[in-house]
């Protein structure tokens, strides 16, 4: 396992600031947007940001592997057999760049024995960065100013419900009406964990396919702030690359872990 030290962390915060600048530079001109054959889009910003930080993160950790949702797959046959090492996407929300309402991000995560030792996220428009070690605190990051963050718990109603702008199924709108008294804020990419993490959501529900580059870095922020990422088949935290398949169930983000999230289910 890398040691997780404080170099690694700022070497790995500053990847994601050029990689944001590398955005944000295809964010300020016109751009062209190419459909994939997952039919989701891409855009030069991606390719620019993927190529920063796969070359920043080969420099810092030559033995490590690196799983990128803009780099050629790896076949589960190589994957499987993988104790460490770096997931990412590079432009996470490419539907929101698209619609330049500035809420996508940079996700960056650490994966050790399956479960997120480190993550950044950080918010190109903004300059926020969000990031935490496994069993240490989580940090909302400003200039060089950092800030604790802890979820709110207990959550009170009306809860503060985030949804996607892209994303919102009917098995969703079917969740949030059995939640009660809530305010629903629309919310794109990662940037919904961090919202949760800092304590000004308090709920993310999520019934539709992602991928695991999506939520390792988000997940390990709001863990680390006292919230959790569950499945909603079984409860229990996300792995990662775990099987063949790169996408991930159901699930509900919560800051509250007390909050009766099985009743609000669909059936």
């Amino acid at each position: 396992m890398i040691k997780l030290t404080t170099d690694l962390r700022e070497t790995v915060i500053a990847i994601a600031q050029d990689a944001a600048a590398a955005i944000m530079a295809v964010y300020a001109t016109p751009f062209d947007v190419t459909i994939k054959s997952d039919h989701s889009p891409v855009t030069a910003a991606d390719l620019a940001a993927n190529a920063v930080i796969e070359r920043g993160l080969q420099q810092l950790t030559p033995d490590l592997p690196i799983l990128s949702e803009e780099s050629a797959q790896v076949p589960w046959e190589v994957r499987q057999h993988w104790g460490a090492y770096w997931l990412v996407d590079p432009l996470d929300g490419t539907r929101e760049f698209v619609k330049r309402n500035d809420e996508f991000s940079v996700n960056i995560a650490l994966i050790y024995q399956g479960a997120p030792a480190f993550g950044v996220v950080l918010a190109p428009v903004s300059g926020i960065a969000w990031h935490a070690m496994r069993g240490e605190l989580a940090y909302r990051r400003l200039g060089m100013h950092d800030t604790v963050l802890r979820a709110r718990a207990p959550a009170t109603p009306p809860l503060k419900v985030a949804a996607s702008r892209s994303h919102r199924s009917a098995q969703t709108e079917a969740l949030l009406a059995r939640m009660g008294d809530i305010d629903v804020v629309a919310q794109g990419s990662s940037l919904k964990f961090c919202r949760i993490a800092e304590g000004t959501l308090d709920v993310y529900p999520r019934l539709g396919p992602t991928s695991e580059w999506d939520t390792a870095a988000g997940q390990c922020v709001l863990h680390a702030a006292g919230g959790a990422v569950l499945s909603a088949a079984t409860g229990k935290p996300f792995r990662y690359n775990r099987r063949e398949s790169l996408l991930n169930g159901d699930f509900i983000a919560l800051g509250d872990t007390r909050l009766p999230w099985r009743a609000w289910l669909p059936d």
